[in-house]
């Protein structure tokens, strides 16, 4: 009893938190998006579904798509860069290690707006990448490097691969190699070891550094905007523009709930996988 009252005063403040700044908000939302919206902008009078049967617009279908798409494609190239990152990070030498984790983590000292404007500048058609590329050769003249899904997955996995990287870094560290090298001496490849003992033992690594990268991923809204274009909108774009340019809170919200189902998804899948692997080990 006692030990239960000490559990439940030490997540008192986390889940006053979680209700205040992220449960009371969404059930709002929810709300909002059952409501009429005045055409003057903002919430009418009234319920309705409009906002609702606004989203199956085939507009909305190509850009949910889109979103999906791309966040799935960060997530995958992420994992794939992280894991061998992180492979290597835990066999280094303390000082390296220390050298080469500084390095993952530099980019977040600087504001997340100005790393993507940056490679919007460096992206541009007169910028000094596609310049250097087009003198020597490399790409044809015509080859545009800004405002197309490329250039959205390209700064996607750029931003968000040391949240890949941290996570499997954390699980490799305590992982023992000795049993590399064992499953070696028994007959299997480099690769089978890697994939028959090196992943299963990071797999928890590995299903949070997935929930980092999607979740962010599907709601990205800077990236699209400055780096895709007015063609290659993703959600949190559009929701963007209903909530402010165009005063449609009903269909932002919407459209946020929608997205927020999604996001949803990848975070039940961890937390399953997770309790069903404490199940297994006890």
């Amino acid at each position: 009893m006692i030990r239960r009252k000490n559990e439940l005063l030490l997540t008192a403040p986390t889940l006053l938190w979680l209700a205040v700044f992220f449960l009371i908000p969404s059930f709002e939302m929810v709300i909002i998006s059952f409501r009429a919206a005045d055409p003057n902008g903002g919430v009418g009078d009234g319920w309705a579904l409009e906002a609702w049967r606004s989203l199956g617009d085939p507009a909305y279908l190509i850009i949910l798509w889109r979103t999906l798409r791309l966040s799935l494609a960060t997530t995958a190239i992420c994992l794939l860069l992280a894991l061998p990152i992180a492979f290597l990070l835990g066999r280094m030498q303390e000082k390296w290690r220390g050298i080469l984790l500084i390095l993952v983590i530099v980019p977040f000292w600087t504001n997340f707006v100005i790393r993507v404007a940056a490679w919007r500048i460096i992206l541009h058609p007169e910028g000094m990448l596609r310049q250097a590329f087009v003198s020597i050769g490399l790409i044809d003249p015509n080859t545009y490097f800004l405002n197309n899904e490329g250039a959205i997955l390209f700064v996607m996995v750029y931003t968000h691969l040391p949240f890949a990287i941290l996570p499997l870094y954390a699980a490799a560290e305590r992982f023992d190699y000795s049993l590399l090298e064992a499953a070696r001496d028994l007959g299997a490849s480099g690769l089978r070891a890697m994939w028959r003992v090196f992943i299963p033992a990071v797999s928890r690594g590995l299903l949070t550094a997935m929930a980092l990268v999607l979740i962010p991923a599907l709601g990205s809204y800077v990236i699209p905007d400055l780096v895709g274009g007015s063609s290659n909108e993703m959600i949190g774009n559009k929701i963007a523009q209903r909530a402010l340019s165009g005063r449609n809170l009903p269909e932002a919200a919407a459209l946020s709930v929608a997205l927020l189902a999604i996001t949803m998804v990848p975070i039940l899948i961890v937390f399953i996988l997770n309790r069903r692997d404490k199940v297994a080990h006890g």
